[in-house]
């Protein structure tokens, strides 16, 4: 309880923001990590806070770009055995620590009016396909979900439209348009942009 608390205090504060996903093992030579400090910095600049996860890789990639911003650098920590310290880019006041993954996951969804997915491992398929599915039941207003790289998530675009959709009909072809996937930092904040063009900007439940 302590953390809901915590967290809705401090994350009340930030205004519109957008959270970053994607590995901690991705290493600062590593050409997304390059690519989420732009894409981080041009969202920042855009007029929108950025959240991360908190910890190093990507998570730090994305705070550092923030940093380099003119909005919020936010991070949401977990503590965890392995891999997880909090990055020295985060602004001072807004550095939360979490003991509980689902407490954490409400701070993301509750306080982003974007979820941009950088290339990761199963932690950041667990937050993007829940963010689907919460959009896809109604449970919250949808926003916009961007995948950063063809590359990375080619093959699992194909395998949802050919395997989930066309062969099992396990959901409808119509959920593909909760995705979009974009190569560069422009197209990410172009997508933003003209989502909230035609969406008020808000909390999420």
């Amino acid at each position: 309880m302590s953390e809901f608390v915590n967290g809705f205090e401090t994350m009340a504060r930030i205004g519109p923001s957008v959270s970053i996903f994607g590995s901690a093992r991705t290493k600062p030579d590593n050409k997304y990590y390059t690519l989420t400090e732009e894409i981080a910095e041009k969202i920042s600049n855009a007029g929108y806070g950025v959240i991360t996860g908190g910890g190093p890789g990507i998570m730090e990639a994305g705070n550092k770009g923030a940093h380099r911003g003119s909005s919020p650098s936010v991070g949401l920590n977990i503590e965890l055995p392995f891999e997880q310290h909090f990055n020295p880019y985060i602004d001072h006041d807004k550095n939360l620590n979490f003991d509980y993954f689902f407490v954490r996951k409400v701070m993301f969804v509750k306080y982003s009016q974007g979820f941009v997915v950088m290339p990761g491992g199963f932690g950041t398929l667990d937050e993007l396909f829940e963010a689907i599915t919460l959009i896809q039941t109604k449970k919250i207003a949808k926003f916009p979900i961007i995948l950063v790289g063809t590359e990375f998530w080619g093959g699992l675009i194909d395998w949802i439209k050919t395997v989930i959709i066309e062969k099992h009909h396990n959901a409808s072809p119509d959920d593909m348009n909760l995705i979009k996937v974009v190569d560069t930092a422009d197209e990410v904040v172009a997508v933003i942009d003209a989502f909230y063009k035609k969406y008020s900007l808000s909390p999420n439940f």
